[in-house]
């Protein structure tokens, strides 16, 4: 199952011409592509679907999504799957 779970942009930057970054998905950072949304900002919450942020989110829902997924006992399982390479897995 893939679920859309939000996280938090921490980092923006510029890879071979294309809009990166770093989003933590509660103490899980992945590199994501930024490219579909221009406008996100640092701290901004997104959701990140095959490595790439697909929408924009306020943090209330967010965080409220991210308590479901808690609750639900889906949030580690979500985060353990995916093709996105975790920054304390590549030892940045």
């Amino acid at each position: 199952m893939c679920l859309g779970i939000p996280g938090k942009v921490i980092e923006i930057y510029e890879t071979s011409g294309v809009r990166m970054g770093k989003v933590d998905f509660d103490g899980v950072v992945k590199e994501v592509c930024l490219a579909y949304l221009p406008e996100l900002q640092l701290g901004d919450y997104t959701i990140v679907h095959v490595g790439f942020a697909i929408t924009q989110l306020d943090e209330a829902s967010a965080l409220e999504s991210l308590q479901l997924f808690r609750e639900l006992g889906e949030f580690e399982e979500a985060l353990a799957a995916g093709p996105e390479a975790s920054a304390g897995a590549q030892g940045k």
